[in-house]
């Protein structure tokens, strides 16, 4: 599943009733503060990009009603959603310029395959070298 979070209730609606008309399948949680999408991966192509270009236009709203509610003291900050295999959502907080290069040359899909890669790693160690793991992904078929 890849997932979209916003910071206010209007752009996310927006985005679910995109996804709705569209006949995407999609899930919503809210939490303090937070709305959370999350879409099905492997759409068709040309949906997916419309899906991130619309997100992309909404992420802008909803940094605009940030600003117009944000308090004298703003915090910039940026994040990684982290899902768990015991199924929980954790974020990991990375400096938003860093985030910025990343998805600069990355697509949100790409960048959630390295982020659950290395989850899975940190919750399911694997001591043997990576030439170990192939020899014997080898051998095994």
């Amino acid at each position: 599943m890849l997932e979209y979070v916003f910071f206010h209730q209007a752009p996310c609606d927006r985005f679910l009733q995109f996804l709705r008309e569209e006949g995407v399948d999609a899930e919503a949680t809210a939490e303090e503060g937070t709305w959370e999408v999350r879409v099905p991966e492997g759409l068709p192509e040309a949906l997916s990009e419309r899906v991130e270009s619309l997100y992309d236009e909404l992420l802008e709203m909803d940094q605009q009603l940030h600003e117009r509610e944000a308090p004298a003291e703003e915090y910039h900050t940026a994040g990684v959603v982290l899902n768990l295999k015991n199924g929980e959502t954790v974020y990991a907080q990375v400096e938003p310029a860093l985030l910025s290069r990343i998805m600069s040359v990355l697509t949100p899909e790409e960048f959630g395959r390295v982020v659950n890669a290395i989850v899975d790693a940190v919750e399911n160690p694997d001591p043997r070298t990576m030439c170990q793991r192939m020899r014997d992904k080898a051998t095994e078929n």
